[in-house]
């Protein structure tokens, strides 16, 4: 492999490590060297992956904290300083929506739920921003590091039904570039902060939004086929190039970017 995409012993924290996607990346990331801090909200959910990891004859480690949390993120950061000493990545992987914060077919914002709406903004926006504070002393050594936040198509193209989750992506994006530029001038050229915005994928949190019983696409699951210029789902491991990319210095000259990977999604007008 060419050196510039090489990431082997690189320290990796990821938040939101036990999700369909972030144990994707956890996994992808350690089987290519990198020693992984696998963050979960769930102690025995960190450690599963981590299991997984080392069983391989790779190199993890797992903690359990709500990343909504600043002490608790803090505590973990003091022991990854004793553990590891340093970061080299963070990736912001936490994140979700949930139904009062969503609005259906048959009901209007007069349904909508603002503690609800107000937990997703934690959840994604607060979260994301909760971490780079905490982390961002590991990075401060070297000033050099990777920032990876995960946005969505949702934060471009606002989608129906996922209004929660849709403002909160929005403003990720927004904290990505502001980051980008302030740790640029602060900390210097080798500090990048970038976001990967995924499509649509089929994974088991939205299987029964897209899929019928009989495994047949839902009405919605079709609109957006329609409206993909490559006329499919994507599939998580369609994701690992371009997280391994943004983790290696092959991206070195890359901050305040959103990285589309959505099969041609939000280049189509639908005519």
């Amino acid at each position: 492999m060419n050196s510039l995409f090489d990431i082997k012993g690189k320290n990796i924290l990821i938040t939101g490590g036990t999700g369909v996607l972030g144990s994707e990346w956890s996994t992808y990331l350690a089987a290519q060297g990198a020693h992984l801090i696998v963050l979960g909200r769930a102690l025995e959910d960190a450690q599963e992956i981590v299991e997984q990891i080392t069983s391989d004859g790779n190199q993890a480690i797992g903690f359990g904290c709500d990343v909504t949390n600043e002490e608790g993120l803090k505590r973990v950061a003091a022991l990854v300083r004793s553990q590891i000493g340093s970061l080299d990545v963070l990736i912001n992987a936490a994140g979700g929506n949930m139904a009062g914060a969503t609005i259906t077919p048959e009901q209007t914002v007069l349904d909508s739920d603002v503690e609800a709406l107000r937990k997703i903004i934690d959840l994604n926006y607060v979260g994301t921003y909760l971490s780079v504070k905490s982390f961002l002393p590991l990075f401060l050594d070297t000033k050099k590091g990777s920032i990876i936040n995960i946005s969505s198509m949702s934060a471009e193209r606002p989608l129906t039904r996922v209004m929660g989750y849709s403002s909160s992506k929005a403003a990720v994006d927004n904290l990505t570039k502001w980051l980008a530029v302030e740790f640029a001038q602060k900390y210097g050229p080798q500090m990048r902060v970038n976001a990967l915005a995924p499509g649509f994928f089929l994974t088991k949190q939205n299987k029964e939004l897209l899929t019928n019983t009989d495994g047949s696409y839902t009405e919605r699951a079709n609109t957006i086929i329609s409206n993909t210029p490559m006329n499919r789902f994507g599939q998580p491991n369609e994701l690992l190039g371009a997280m391994h990319y943004l983790c290696s210095e092959a991206s070195q000259f890359v901050t305040g970017t959103i990285m589309a990977i959505d099969g041609g999604f939000s280049a189509y007008s639908g005519v």
